[in-house]
């Protein structure tokens, strides 16, 4: 993904998966950097900062006494569980008294998370490769394994993807494609502790990283919401498992995300993205509709360059931001075709790197995406991402309605 306004998108962006996107045992990899793919978890990767939302209610538990001042905090390297640390348990403490939680019970649940070492080698940014490969990336998706089990997926679930389509106007074809790359269809859904990952990052995180204080204080307020959620559902924290970063089931939901966009969409009134694929085809529809996703509108159309007239850096320049009509940018040099000069919306014009040319590689690959492909990044901020599950989906979409 080009790297040119990266700043300018910062605002804009809310996740998931993981959200989604440095390659790890058990779950999803980030695809910020170097495109490798999430074969076991997203995203949402370490999923991009967002705001918590609105507190979750939750009926107060009975009072705990005071909690005892606890023992100085040992040397990071030496905490194994957050007991130890004094910073984890104010938090536990304030975090009660805003929720209207049981201190107690708080204390208990991060003092029981450990530290997970792997989790903060994970958080740090992969080595920035020179080229990114998009023919690389794709082939990790669109290959035997995946493609049957999702057409196993689709005829399982039919009539679900068929209902989400209808009430949601999300295609089919992309539910299918985010809940495969996420986690192929349920297969890998991580197997960290979602408290301990939570804890790990929010009050461990890499200080060496570029934004380590923005995002050990995103992991503070997923951890927040992740606590909120179980008390509210009466899931146990301390038994769901997830990916390094803290995403969870199916669709690979952080719990922000659960607590905003998950529905229960197979009707046994309770919310289930781990066990329920029903309740992940929903909350994946769902999801991108309050991203703005727009029914019957293409993601990209092919793009081609005048030479003549081409300005590339200009339009690359607002990175995958729509931000031309199709008029200015068949006037900085880009070549649409008939239906996309009548695109009425927004375009951006999208670079997947295919290699060094220099050595064995190919040419970039180039599209103009529409609004639609900027949701699909809402999901997992990279355009490799968003490409690979719009081309797994269709690719699956089409073995299953081949005669």
């Amino acid at each position: 993904m080009s790297t040119r306004s990266r700043s300018a998108l910062v605002s804009a962006l809310l996740p998931l998966s993981l959200a989604w996107a440095a390659a790890q045992a058990q779950t999803q990899t980030p695809v910020e950097t170097t495109p490798v793919a999430p074969t076991l978890v997203p995203a949402t990767p370490l999923p991009a900062a967002e705001p918590a939302g609105e507190p979750l209610a939750a009926e107060p538990r009975p009072a705990a006494p005071p909690p005892v001042a606890p023992a100085p905090t040992p040397p990071a390297a030496e905490i194994t569980v957050y007991a130890e640390s004094p910073a984890a348990m104010a938090f536990a403490d304030d975090l009660a008294q805003r929720r209207g939680l049981d201190p107690q019970w708080v204390r208990e649940q991060i003092g029981a998370a450990r530290r997970q070492p792997t989790a903060i080698r994970l958080s740090l940014p992969a080595p920035r490769a020179a080229f990114k490969n998009w023919a690389a990336y794709r082939a990790r998706f669109i290959e035997p394994v995946r493609l049957r089990a999702g057409q196993r997926f689709w005829d399982t679930h039919r009539a679900a993807l068929e209902r989400a389509e209808r009430e949601y106007g999300v295609p089919a074809s992309l539910i299918v494609g985010v809940i495969g790359v996420e986690t192929l269809y349920g297969q890998h859904t991580g197997n960290f502790r979602v408290i301990d990952a939570l804890a790990t990052l929010a009050f461990d995180f890499p200080a060496s990283h570029p934004r380590a204080e923005a995002r050990a204080e995103f992991f503070r307020s997923e951890l927040e919401q992740f606590l909120s959620l179980t008390h509210r559902t009466g899931m146990d924290p301390q038994a769901l498992r997830g990916s390094y970063a803290g995403a969870m089931g199916w669709p690979q939901f952080m719990p922000s995300s659960w607590a905003r966009f998950a529905i229960d969409f197979d009707g046994d009134s309770k919310i289930d993205l781990f066990n329920s694929p029903v309740d992940a085809i929903g909350s994946v529809a769902n999801y991108f509709k309050a991203y703005g996703w727009q029914p019957g509108q293409p993601t990209h159309y092919p793009v081609s360059f005048d030479l003549n007239t081409l300005d590339k850096d200009a339009l690359l320049a607002p990175d995958i931001l729509p931000s031309f009509s199709a008029e200015s940018f068949a006037a900085k040099g880009a070549v649409l075709e008939a239906e996309a000069k009548k695109h009425i919306g927004k375009l951006a014009l999208i670079e997947l790197q295919n290699g060094d040319p220099a050595n064995g590689g190919s040419a970039p690959t180039y599209l103009a995406g529409t609004d639609n492909f900027y949701v699909v990044t809402r999901y997992n901020w990279s355009s490799y991402y968003a490409l690979a599950v719009i081309e797994l989906g269709q690719t699956v979409e089409a073995l299953v309605k081949r005669p």
